[in-house]
């Protein structure tokens, strides 16, 4: 198990998640607990330090670590993805996601939001990686989604249900399981073979039965979906977020904006031709996904221009790579191209899934008091988000885990 190591980093610039304006010359000081004690002017901070040790970032950048809001560590899109994650045995299956888990930490993803694993290898693997055993992001998990009988999702490890009743019933069992949210299918969508992408899968009793439980018991609720009319729906019946929303319409993220419902648009799907060749999907999904861009690019101007909370989500492994970056970059370059300015754009990756999560005490901000997660980058993120292009250090809770340029102490 890797143990963080008291230090104050200096000659660094910040971008904190507070303020929007990069902040020169401030120091960072880390504790043995790795949670950050002091941010500040740099003599200010050594000074309160004491005798510690002192590590020069080289006038590099730094910023909050990525939270990724919607992450599958056991993707099984129709093709050889889903042949090997089905073909896997259980302890298989947890070895698999921990190698994608490692590299989703190492792409600069901190905290993950898994939304719809199998066979519940999910809570195996957030153990391990909260005991040191493995490495990996904050794991935040909706354990299985949740879709009627032959819905979204079926053939992936979704837990199929149907009438109110059975909903409940399969709500139940994910908190039972331990999961910190619910994800609900409540239409067809990219993946699904015998659907459409504007197909409503659910009545809106099983919809509320979802909604009542889980509130009930403290937890959101997000829903894979597609037509703004379930959207619409499940909005009015108390629903906490959405996922892709690729036919959503102005007065839908109005209505979401007003009743503030989150939206995690996962727009690189829509976009992403090659991943699908090289995953070797079949030609109708890569079709229907391609197809659904235009009216998905849409459907995020939308929620940009009413003011919906918008959270980071790449729906592709956030570690795969993607016109010469990440996934998860990627989303980020493609909101700010439909419109989100690059402040907005940096939020949605760091304080806004904070807030989301309920950890805004101890997540998304480089504050003293809360986690020290942290990413060292070349250029200023503040100017572009392509600047995380640069990224070439990532620090989990005060650990080095990637540390390109050796200054961290973690061999490359």
């Amino acid at each position: 198990m890797r143990m963080p190591t008291e230090q104050v980093l200096v000659n660094l610039a910040l971008y904190d998640g507070v303020q929007d304006a990069l902040q020169p010359d401030r120091g960072i000081w880390i504790d043995a607990d790795g949670m950050v004690r002091a941010v500040g002017q740099v003599d200010d901070v050594l000074a309160e330090a004491g005798a510690t040790r002192v590590v020069d970032l080289g006038g590099e950048h730094v910023m909050p670590g990525l939270t990724n809001m919607h992450v599958h560590l056991s993707l099984g899109l129709p093709g050889h993805l889903a042949d090997t994650v089905h073909g896997a045995n259980l302890a298989e299956l947890v070895l698999l996601m921990a190698d994608s888990a490692r590299r989703t930490l190492h792409s600069g993803v901190t905290t993950a939001r898994l939304v719809g694993e199998s066979r519940y290898a999910d809570f195996a693997l957030r153990r391990g990686i909260e005991a040191g055993a493995v490495d990996g992001p904050r794991i935040f998990t909706a354990g299985q989604a949740l879709c009627c009988t032959g819905g979204h999702g079926w053939d992936a490890d979704a837990l199929e249900a149907d009438g109110a009743d059975g909903f409940r019933r399969a709500t139940r069992e994910q908190l039972r399981a331990g999961a910190d949210l619910i994800k609900v299918c409540i239409s067809g969508g990219i993946a699904g073979q015998h659907e459409a992408i504007d197909t409503p899968q659910l009545l809106d009793d099983e919809m509320a039965a979802v909604i009542r439980v889980a509130h009930d018991w403290g937890r959101k609720v997000t829903a894979h979906a597609g037509p703004a009319d379930s959207v619409r729906r499940a909005v009015e019946l108390g629903l906490d977020c959405v996922e892709h929303g690729y036919e959503l319409t102005d007065d839908v993220t109005r209505l979401m904006a007003e009743r503030g419902v989150w939206y995690v648009p996962t727009i690189v799907v829509s976009r992403c031709e090659q991943f699908f060749r090289d995953s070797g999907v079949p030609g109708w999904l890569m079709d229907r996904a391609l197809a659904a861009g235009p009216r998905h690019w849409e459907s995020l101007q939308h929620a940009i221009r009413n003011g919906v909370p918008i959270a980071l989500g790449s729906d592709m492994p956030p570690h795969a790579g993607y016109d010469e970056t990440t996934a998860t970059i990627r989303e980020l370059e493609f909101m700010v191209d439909a419109g989100m300015p690059v402040a907005d754009a940096l939020k949605a990756a760091t304080t806004r899934p904070a807030q989301w999560l309920g950890r805004a005490d101890t997540l998304g901000t480089v504050e003293a008091g809360k986690h020290a997660d942290l990413l060292v980058l070349r250029d200023d993120p503040t100017r572009s988000v392509s600047a995380l292009r640069t990224l070439h250090a990532v620090m989990k809770g005060g650990v080095a885990y990637r540390d390109d340029h050796g200054r961290l102490g973690v061999p490359r």
